[in-house]
């Protein structure tokens, strides 16, 4: 008989669930959160399990790598799909969630998604250190001006060079102020020069890797772009076609049809945000500044800025460029302009 198992993974201890092909349980346990640890647990019953379900998450991937490697038959559950497979769950439980997935497995309903390579997984890493750094830079630039606008004094528009200077000769002879601007201009001399350093090493990064050069052919896509997407993707050869990515990053409309009612709402917004984000500012980049080499696309998207407003060709171009991109790095071949853009 058949045995599939289900692991709801936390920091220290995942709950582990061994279910027959009757969806008897067999064997359950609390397991220590380590991939040699897991597999030991598995192997000292003598069992053999058809598959073994993991809900992607942050030690997922690690899991799930190290366990693929020593032979077992793993699979990356969709979370938002194995959230609403257990919304009925009236008690929810670490030990409900692994016996859930282990029957979602047994059942075979259930999602796969792609475990990212170890390199797509350290530059997204990278990619969100920088984008921290540059938030909590803006959260002090942003204090210092509300706190100084409660005196009445403005800052205005500076420049990273000028902004020190510029708040230091605004508070001279305030001195309740100096105590404040002082330490929050320390933290925002530290935060600039690491976000700098950090800015600096990814676009070098970008420039020595030839899949973001082929990326950054595209008028508007610039280093951040190209190694978000890039990595994102991760391995282009598991889409069966460029326009599934258009869905895959939430960049399609929803659709509710039931009976007579059928209509279609805004843009879905699963998959990685800051994905989405990118594509949208290199399609805002495209649209309403004069970039070379984009005159079919721009142009394709201004009909539809006319016809359904500005925000909504952003979106639709944001999608069109995903296909491209796609398309790109699975033919290795650099941006065309005079090719007709693919329908979406």
């Amino acid at each position: 008989m058949n045995h599939y198992a289900g692991i709801d993974v936390s920091l220290k201890s995942s709950a582990v669930c061994i279910v027959d092909g009757a969806g008897k349980i067999v064997r359950e346990a609390a397991v220590e959160s380590e991939p040699a640890v897991l597999i030991g647990w598995f192997k000292q019953f003598g069992i053999e399990v058809e598959r073994i379900g993991l809900e992607a998450g942050p030690l997922s991937q690690w899991l799930y790598a190290a366990m693929q490697e020593a032979g077992q038959r793993v699979e990356l559950l969709e979370t938002r799909h194995v959230r609403d497979a257990f919304r009925a769950m009236s008690v929810k439980s670490d030990r409900n969630d692994a016996r859930g997935i282990a029957q979602l497995m047994r059942l075979g309903w259930f999602r796969p998604v792609h475990c990212k390579s170890i390199e797509a997984q350290e530059m997204r890493a990278v990619l969100t250190a920088r984008k921290l750094l540059q938030s909590k830079l803006h959260d002090v630039e942003n204090c210092l001006r509300g706190v100084l606008r409660g005196f009445g004094l403005k800052v205005g528009k500076t420049t990273d060079r000028s902004f020190a200077t510029r708040i230091e000769a605004l508070v001279a002879g305030h001195s309740g102020l100096t105590l404040v601007v002082q330490a929050l201009l320390e933290a925002h001399t530290v935060l600039l020069r690491e976000f700098k350093k950090l800015d600096k090493q990814v676009q070098q990064l970008a420039k020595a890797h030839p899949q973001a050069k082929l990326l950054m052919t595209t008028p508007a896509v610039g280093p951040i772009v190209a190694l978000t997407y890039m990595f994102a993707i991760d391995d282009p050869k598991r889409f069966r076609s460029s326009k599934a990515t258009g869905a895959h990053f939430g960049l399609t409309p929803r659709r509710y049809q039931s009976g007579e009612t059928d209509y279609s709402g805004r843009i879905t917004k699963v998959g990685d945000a800051s994905v989405r984000e990118a594509l949208y500012q290199a399609a805002h980049i495209m649209l309403t500044k004069p970039v070379k080499n984009c005159s079919q696309l721009k142009s394709w998207a201004m009909r539809v800025a006319r016809r359904a407003g500005p925000r909504k060709a952003k979106v639709a171009l944001a999608r069109k460029l995903a296909v491209i991109l796609h398309r790109m790095l699975a033919d290795n071949m650099p941006f065309n302009p005079a090719a007709k853009a693919a329908a979406t």
